[in-house]
């Protein structure tokens, strides 16, 4: 299966199963998370409803107290959604409906083997048989997409030409990040320049401070260990992401995969101890400091084909948005 398939059917099942582990319903609503009636409409694009009901079960795996913070980006990932589906119907890719009715036997024998009763299980995750079908149709459709445009040459040649995307190197940053508020993304990349920037002057100065017969690998040490100590007391400062606690610490991520592909794109460019210019992303402004880099090993594209295909088909969904995203009308509707 392809991502976003594999997506739908693994969250649906790990959903079921933390509940049967734990002897619990799988969500857990607070007194405040009173489901939504199944006509209330979240967002409208190009005239389709997203429904409320599709954002409550998603906010419902977001801590109670973030959950009016994290609503604007699960409608828009829902709202991408719809867009993507909207193009690959135009396109008019096929979906057998056994293939769904297979998925959704196999969906019931692993709640059998979890000896879980299906409906209530559906019921417990406020989704309806008819939802879960809808869903499918669309992963499936989506994934068939995807083997249609990542032909195995199509594969191997994104292989070739970033091989560092799949052998398993890591990188180590920290990072601070900086909100885009009201759309003001000049604004937030001036802060975030100005941090920099401000650091910069940080380590300036205790580099002054050093006798002049330093000889280099001294002053490269001192230059690093005050680069990151600077860095680090700025991002407890000014950092709304939560690694700010630990001074922006990121710790090893990969190339593919960890991190949204601006900010991996930018700290992979990088050389331990090197800052970045502001990088944008869909979270905010971010100034990246590279700490430490992990080469990875020598892979062939058969070994790593799953991963491939995977962010290829990512990539595949950023082309379809960044066409057909600002053609679209979208109406977001205000919460009652």
């Amino acid at each position: 299966m392809i991502a976003r398939l594999h997506a739908v059917v693994l969250s649906f099942m790990a959903l079921v199963f933390v509940g049967v582990a734990l002897g619990q319903t799988p969500v857990q609503p607070t007194s405040s998370s009173v489901p939504p009636s199944r006509d209330v409409i979240a967002a409208r694009v190009n005239g389709q409803a997203v429904w409320e009901i599709a954002v409550f079960r998603a906010l419902l795996q977001v801590r109670a107290d973030r959950r009016a913070e994290a609503r604007p980006e699960v409608i828009n990932y829902l709202v991408d959604n719809t867009i993507v589906d909207q193009y690959l119907i135009q396109l008019k890719i096929p979906v057998d409906q056994k293939e769904v009715e297979d998925h959704i036997a196999k969906l019931k024998e692993e709640a059998v083997k979890g000896k879980k009763d299906f409906k209530k299980m559906l019921g417990e995750l406020y989704i309806t048989e008819d939802e879960l079908r809808a869903e499918l149709v669309s992963a499936l459709r989506w994934d068939k997409f995807v083997l249609q445009q990542g032909s195995d040459k199509v594969l191997e040649d994104m292989f070739t030409k970033n091989v560092d995307m799949f052998n398993g190197s890591r990188m180590r940053a920290r990072h601070i990040l900086i909100p885009v508020k009201d759309g003001k993304q000049a604004e937030a990349q001036a802060s975030a320049s100005a941090i920099k920037k401000a650091v910069e002057a940080e380590v300036a100065q205790v580099l002054a401070k050093l006798p002049p017969t330093t000889d280099v690998i001294t002053r490269e040490k001192e230059r690093a260990k005050a680069l990151e100590s600077s860095f680090s007391e700025m991002a407890k400062k000014y950092s709304t992401c939560p690694s700010a606690k630990n001074g922006g610490d990121l710790d090893y991520f990969r190339r593919v995969t960890d991190m949204v592909e601006p900010f991996a794109r930018a700290a992979f460019a990088l050389k331990p101890y090197q800052m970045s210019e502001p990088v944008v992303t869909e979270f905010g402004c971010h100034v990246i400091l590279a700490i430490d880099y992990r080469p990875g090993k020598e892979v062939k594209f058969e070994q790593v084909k799953p991963l491939v295909q995977e962010v290829y088909g990512e990539r595949l969904r950023e082309a379809v948005l960044t066409a057909y995203k600002s053609k679209s009308k979208i109406e977001i509707v205000e919460k009652k």
